[in-house]
C-alpha cells in the first residue's frame, strides 16, 4: 500500500513539473554560421547557446523553429514564435514593429569574393553582379549605397533565401561578390574558397526581439544577457565561436 502511494506521489509531482515548465519557441535562420547553423542535425551555434544558457539560469526550455530570415518579425507578430535570435541588427525601423533587447554582438558588413581572382572594394562599383540576403542589414545597404544611386543596376542584384545559396552561386560564378555581416563571412573563408577583400563600417548591433509589449520575457532576456555578460560566459562562447 505504501509503494502505491508513493507512486502517485510520484505522479503528481511530475505532472504538476509538466504543467510549470515552460517552453519558448525560438525563430532562427538556420544558415547564418558561427551563430546559427545545423550540425549533425541539431541547431548550434553562439545565438543557439546563448538563447540555450539564458533558459538554463531561469528554467525555460527552448523549441527552435528554422525559418526564412525576412519570415522572422511577421511570425513573431502573428505568435508562431516568442523570441527570435537571429543576428538580428537592431534598426530603427525594426524597432517600430518589435521589442529589442539590449545589444549582444557588434559586427560590420564585409565584401565577400572568389578566393585569388584579385579583386577589391571595387568590384561594388563595377556593375558587377551582387549577392544578399533577403531582409538582412546588407541587402539595405547594398539597396540604399548602390542600387538607389545608380551603381549597381537592379537587376544585378540578387537576393537569396540563405546565405549559403549566395555563397554557392560566388563560387559558381554565378554573381561577383556578396554583402554581408563580417562574422560570418569570416566562417566562410574557413570552410569555402572566397575570402573577404573589404569592410563596411555599419558599426551594427545585434539584439534579440520579442513582440510589443512583452516586457516580462522582454526583462528576462535582458537580466540574462547581463548575467552572461558578468559571469564571463559570453566571452567564453566567443572563444568557442570566433577564436
Amino acid at each position: 500500500m505504501v509503494k502505491k502511494v508513493f507512486l502517485v506521489f510520484l505522479m503528481l509531482v511530475f505532472s504538476l513539473l509538466s504543467v510549470f515548465s515552460v517552453t519558448y519557441v525560438v525563430g532562427t535562420e538556420a544558415s547564418f554560421p558561427p551563430f546559427e547553423y545545423v550540425e549533425n542535425g541539431k541547431f548550434v551555434g553562439f545565438d543557439m547557446d546563448l538563447i540555450r544558457e539564458i533558459g538554463k539560469l531561469y528554467g525555460f526550455d527552448v523549441e527552435i523553429r528554422d525559418i526564412s530570415f525576412d519570415s522572422l518579425i511577421p511570425s513573431l507578430m502573428t505568435g508562431n514564435i516568442d523570441i527570435i535570435v537571429a543576428g538580428m541588427t537592431i534598426t530603427e525601423e525594426r524597432e517600430k514593429v518589435v521589442d529589442f533587447t539590449i545589444p549582444y554582438f557588434s559586427a560590420d558588413q564585409s565584401i565577400l569574393v572568389r578566393k585569388g581572382e584579385g579583386k577589391n572594394i571595387s568590384v561594388l562599383f563595377e556593375k558587377r553582379k551582387i549577392g544578399v540576403q533577403t531582409g538582412t542589414t546588407g541587402d539595405l545597404w547594398v539597396t540604399e549605397n548602390l542600387v538607389d544611386k545608380g551603381f549597381l543596376p537592379k537587376g544585378n542584384l540578387t537576393r537569396y533565401d540563405t546565405f549559403n545559396f549566395a555563397v554557392r552561386d560566388l563560387i559558381n560564378k554565378n554573381i561577383d561578390a556578396i554583402v554581408l555581416d563580417n562574422p560570418v563571412a569570416q566562417r566562410f573563408t574557413k570552410t569555402d574558397p572566397v575570402e573577404i577583400v573589404g569592410i563596411i563600417k555599419t558599426n551594427e548591433n545585434y539584439g534579440m526581439a520579442v513582440a510589443p509589449g512583452n516586457e516580462e520575457l522582454l526583462n528576462m532576456l535582458n537580466e540574462g544577457i547581463r548575467q552572461l555578460q558578468e559571469n564571463g560566459k559570453i566571452d567564453d562562447l566567443i572563444q568557442k565561436y570566433f577564436e
